[in-house]
């Protein structure tokens, strides 16, 4: 069911019971896994390919949103337009809602691409620590799926009550225990260049959502998505700086 929701990936059968919704957010990090490993494999690939060092860095830069069928991109680009609208809170929470697309949305998508291509290309150029690309996901989303699990949750969405319905401490502690074992990974690969990355994507998915939550007091899936993009930047940077 994670996989289906959250993954663009094809699955060779797809089943859907109510009953294990409470079950989504705990196996979201494992489907950060999955694209984590086609975002290292797909790196790979390309720079044995031998292609431009520019094209690889381009199509690097979109498998992660790619994998994910641009879902977290969608969260993104609508609480892009809500927050930064500078309106009211309930004026903001309908702007989250509506379907159409804002200038704001536009001019945060155009900023996100400008940073994401920047920082693969310089981390293709360099080429160290690729392996890190299989962590920044699965670290983003434990800290997705805790958020949705531990915070207010805004009146209107439906995403995160459906997810965090019925969920207990032993979910939480899962998703802890996920997020423990990427960044002991990703320390095995880099050392404490590891940590570094881990720190930035943790400490970007946090600053967003603390920006967000507390202009619209509570979190939704858009939200969860906004924090979540901005975090793999964050690390994708900090990769890039190291």
């Amino acid at each position: 069911m994670s996989f289906g929701m959250f993954c663009a990936v094809p699955l060779p059968f797809q089943l859907w019971d109510d009953s294990c919704a409470n079950l989504m957010l705990p196996c979201f990090p494992l489907v950060g896994a999955v694209i984590g490993a086609l975002w290292w494999g797909a790196a790979e690939l390309l720079i044995l390919s031998g292609i431009h060092l520019m094209f690889v860095s381009a199509v690097t830069a979109l498998v992660p949103f790619l994998a994910s069928g641009f879902l977290h991109l969608d969260g993104y680009m609508d609480t892009s337009d809500a927050v930064l609208s500078r309106r009211p809170p309930e004026e903001k929470l309908r702007i989250l809602k509506d379907p159409h697309t804002g200038s704001f949305a536009v001019i945060m998508l155009a900023v996100l691409f400008i940073m994401q291509l920047a920082s693969v290309y310089a981390i293709m150029e360099k080429r160290n620590y690729l392996l890190l690309f299989i962590a920044i996901p699965v670290i983003s989303r434990c800290c997705s799926a805790i958020s949705v699990l531990m915070l207010k949750t805004l009146p209107q969405s439906s995403y995160a009550k459906t997810f965090s319905k019925n969920s207990a401490a032993a979910h939480r502690i899962f998703i802890i225990v996920i997020a423990a074992a990427g960044i002991v990974f990703s320390f095995f690969v880099a050392g404490i260049y590891a940590l570094i990355v881990a720190a930035a994507v943790i400490a970007g998915f946090w600053a967003a959502m603390a920006w967000e939550y507390v202009d619209l007091e509570g979190v939704s899936g858009d939200l969860a998505g906004f924090a979540l993009v901005i975090g793999e930047l964050a690390g994708l940077a900090a990769m890039a700086a190291i």
